[in-house]
């Protein structure tokens, strides 16, 4: 259909943008989360076919974010009476405020679309402002830009095309600049274990002894040669599938050993376990940090808040009969309750655990809890050779950017790296080998407006959102409720 303005959106139906969207949300899925599929198969001693059904759902599942917005922007275009203005202006607030549901509702805030922006330094600063949510949002008014043109015929077409594609260009040339670096006072060793992702039954205890004690030798060897580094020291071991308790004591004896010896603090992956008096049948276990003094003392813990679900706890385990399955090698944890922060030789460091790392507000409260630095530890082992662990490590780079702070990211297999409050790389470890990284960083005290007052931004993309929504509907019924009364009301002849 052509109308005044060129092409138009209104003939297509609600089912066909919703299937359209639902299409390409399915396509994503599986696009970018191929990796769940070996992970279930392979540490959940799933049958493949059970695998194809479960990614089949999810990809189903999932999905439906995208197909809501194909919905959303149809029933605008159907509804309006400016042709495509109205959908495609409202689009991108559709976008960000279905992003903040996949992180608040679905809690699977996996690769939002401004993170393809972590590069560009300029751009990306964005995030100190608006979060993740500002990239995402300035993405989709370009791309819709360029709809908007297609949509056009003749003169308008080429003029809005050339505008469109000049916008694109000016905001990719941020790739290209050379921003200042960020001078870095101090710096952390950072352990990449390398430990193979084994079935706990496989930890002999010959087998530990050997991995704790190449690990401990790693760690002292590698601050030691930290010329003129800064002391204490610290030295940080990431997530790891070995079966680190926090109440063995072959553990407490090697971390006070290696904790004197390089005079330094170290924060450990461990399973943190209380009521330990009880049958270990009923204690109750965490996925935890454990932060070391330099003299060998437990300082702290920090127990991991953001559990996975059919990863690290298991949820409706009574009606899904795949969920025990998913847990044989994590086991079943329980939720911390405190985002704490501890005092590191006179900096505040806070530690996300793993999958904590992808959402923008969990990790702004520890950042509003004092921290001055930021430190993720994982294991990405589970991924195996995909893309995960790069994704993963883009998503948590903005958590750098939004908070304006040093991230050490620690990981068992890679990608270990310390990254600056650009979000750029500046020390990185290769993957899959057993090794340190002497990783700079420094405290900074400074608060973002993000930090300072959160999803604001995405939280007002909701609002009109709904406004652009529930008002069309007001005024269209307040007039078909109006229209009665007012023929009631004319004379009669």
């Amino acid at each position: 259909m052509v109308d005044s303005e060129g092409r138009s959106l209104r003939p297509f139906t609600l089912w066909q943008g919703f299937l359209l969207g639902w299409t390409s949300g399915i396509i994503w899925y599986f696009g970018t989360s191929y990796w769940v599929g070996p992970v279930m198969a392979g540490y959940g001693n799933l049958h493949w076919a059970v695998v194809g059904l479960i990614m089949i759902a999810a990809a189903l599942a999932y999905g439906l974010h995208h197909a809501v917005f194909g919905l959303l922007v149809v029933m605008m275009a159907r509804r309006s009476s400016l042709g495509n203005r109205r959908p495609l202006f409202l689009a991108p607030f559709f976008w960000v405020a279905i992003e903040l549901y996949r992180d608040r509702v679905t809690a699977y805030p996996w690769l939002p679309l401004g993170g393809a922006q972590i590069d560009n330094v300029p751009f990306a600063r964005i995030a100190t402002f608006t979060g993740v949510y500002g990239l995402t949002f300035a993405v989709v008014l370009v791309n819709c830009a360029f709809v908007a043109a297609l949509l056009l015929t003749g003169r308008r077409r080429t003029n809005l095309l050339i505008s469109a594609c000049a916008a694109a260009i000016a905001l990719q040339m941020g790739v290209f600049a050379k921003s200042e670096q960020f001078s870095a006072t101090r710096q952390a060793v950072l352990v990449q274990e390398n430990v193979p992702v084994l079935d706990l039954v496989q930890w002999t205890p010959q087998y530990y002894d050997q991995n704790i004690a190449s690990l401990a030798q790693l760690s002292v060897e590698t601050s030691k040669k930290q010329a003129g580094a800064h002391k204490p020291g610290l030295i940080v071991w990431p997530e790891t599938p070995a079966p680190f308790i926090t109440t063995d004591p072959r553990l407490q004896y090697w971390l006070t050993e290696i904790a004197r010896d390089t005079n330094s603090f170290m924060i450990v992956g461990a399973v943190g376990v209380a009521n330990t008096s009880a049958p270990p049948e009923e204690q109750t276990v965490y996925n935890s940090a454990v932060v070391i003094d330099p003299q060998g003392r437990v300082a702290g813990r920090y127990d991991k808040i953001h559990l996975v679900p059919y990863g690290e706890y298991v949820p409706f385990k009574d009606v899904l009969f795949f969920a025990k399955k998913l847990t044989r090698e994590v086991g079943n944890f329980t939720k911390g309750t405190e985002r704490k922060v501890f005092d590191i030789d006179g900096s505040r460091v806070s530690v996300a655990i793993c999958y904590e790392s992808i959402f923008p507000n969990e990790v702004r409260q520890f950042t509003l809890n004092g921290a001055q630095v930021l430190v993720n530890i994982s294991n990405d082992g589970w991924y195996g050779e995909s893309g995960a662990p790069f994704q993963h490590l883009q998503m948590a780079r903005l958590r750098a950017i939004e908070n304006h702070r040093w991230l050490l990211i620690d990981t068992n297999s890679g990608t270990t790296a310390a990254v600056d409050p650009y979000g750029r790389i500046v020390a990185q470890l290769d993957r899959n080998v057993r090794a340190a990284l002497v990783a700079p960083y420094s405290p900074l005290n400074e608060l973002t407006v993000y930090v300072r007052y959160g999803d604001f931004f995405a939280w007002t993309c909701v609002v009109i959102s709904l406004l652009g929504v529930l008002v069309r509907w007001r005024i269209k019924a307040a007039t078909m409720l109006e229209a009665p009364a007012l023929d009631m009301e004319a004379p009669t002849v």
